[in-house]
């Protein structure tokens, strides 16, 4: 039912209509200068929203929706991880969009929102939050809070990061892990990936149990959770579960580097004495003050993990091996992923063949 009155100049409207618990509810709006006005008004919220509960629910914030969304269709089936990078892209909506209702939501305010996220993060990471946000907004166009779909061809941008190598040459690689300090908890954390091509959640993940002296191994079992600090967690796949050869200077580091450290057999073996495991936004920064130093080319810390591949197979070790080395879940990722050394390498194969052949002819 539907009644109009004049409060003082304007006009409002006032519908009664049964929620979902068949309780009766009100949805007033005024500020209207003429009732022919509030009669339309009233009339396009019946036509948009059939079931005016609906129409009630779009004066709810966006940010308060999309937390409401993610506890309960996200918070059950997705891992702690992915669950913390929901949470944070509700800050980011907050920071952007502040209590902005559902309804005044408009594709110019989500794109004029979207940029001004994309003027500091890099296109990759804004497309992942408008992602989730059109996830969760899809939802409420599904159940009629909203009638349109304010994320629907938005323009995706992002900042250029500058471009870097992914990997070292051998001859960099070597001087790197020579000139390490493995006293030092960054330096050792470093010369472990360098020389193992282990992931660094893995790596900073390693507690005494995991050091094999005896028959020179490292056992990968677990993976620290260095982003948002809930402790150990399973490693990325059942195929990073592992146990990676290391050599005896590597071995002799990790004694040494030991017996600076006071570690527990439970704890991992680079966290300080403030319980701190460095973030990848430190290491990142110690390496490159590193390379700095050594006058050598600038990497990503995951770059370590893709020089020890190319070393190895470089070196002639086979395809097969570096891809349990590293982890990897079948050898096609390793292909893929070192698809321009394996190309490089064919390339002397062939030269080596027709060598081969050349010399059985003789």
């Amino acid at each position: 039912m539907v009644s109009y009155r004049k409060r003082g100049n304007v006009w409002q409207y006032e519908i009664s209509y049964k929620d979902q618990f068949g309780k009766y509810k009100k949805l007033r709006k005024s500020g209207f200068q003429h009732k022919s006005e509030a009669i339309l008004a009233a009339s396009q919220i019946q036509i948009e929203h059939p079931n005016l509960s609906s129409a009630k629910s779009s004066e709810e914030p966006l940010v308060s929706y999309y937390k409401r969304w993610i506890t309960i269709f996200k918070k059950s089936v997705v891992s702690k991880i992915t669950y913390n990078k929901y949470q944070n892209t509700a800050k980011h909506i907050y920071e952007i969009f502040g209590d902005l209702k559902l309804k005044d939501l408009t594709k110019l305010k989500y794109q004029e929102g979207l940029n001004a996220f994309a003027q500091t993060h890099a296109k990759r990471t804004v497309s992942c939050f408008h992602k989730q946000i059109r996830a969760c907004l899809l939802e409420a166009l599904d159940e009629k809070i909203i009638i349109s779909d304010p994320t629907r061809k938005a323009v995706i941008t992002g900042v250029e990061r500058p471009k870097i190598s992914k990997s070292l040459s051998y001859q960099n690689w070597s001087k790197l892990i020579k000139n390490l300090n493995t006293n030092e908890i960054d330096e050792m954390i470093i010369y472990i990936a360098a020389v193992t091509g282990m992931r660094y959640g893995e790596v900073v993940g390693l507690t005494t149990k995991d050091i094999d002296f005896k028959n020179g191994y490292l056992k990968v079992n677990k993976t620290w959770d260095y982003k948002y600090k809930t402790g150990f967690m399973k490693t990325k796949t059942k195929s990073s579960v592992r146990k990676i050869a290391i050599n005896i200077q590597t071995i002799n580091k990790l004694k040494s580097y030991l017996l600076f450290q006071s570690s527990e057999n439970d704890k991992p073996i680079f966290m300080d004495d403030n319980n701190h495991v460095m973030v990848s936004a430190e290491i990142n920064k110690s390496l490159t003050n590193k390379l700095e130093n050594l006058n050598i080319p600038r990497i990503t810390f995951h770059g370590l993990r893709h020089t020890h591949a190319s070393v190895l197979l470089y070196k002639g070790v086979s395809v097969l091996s570096v891809s349990r080395r590293l982890g990897h879940s079948n050898i096609t990722t390793t292909q893929s992923t070192y698809l321009h050394v394996i190309k490089e390498l064919q390339s002397q194969d062939q030269d080596k063949i027709v060598s081969i052949l050349n010399k059985a002819i003789e």
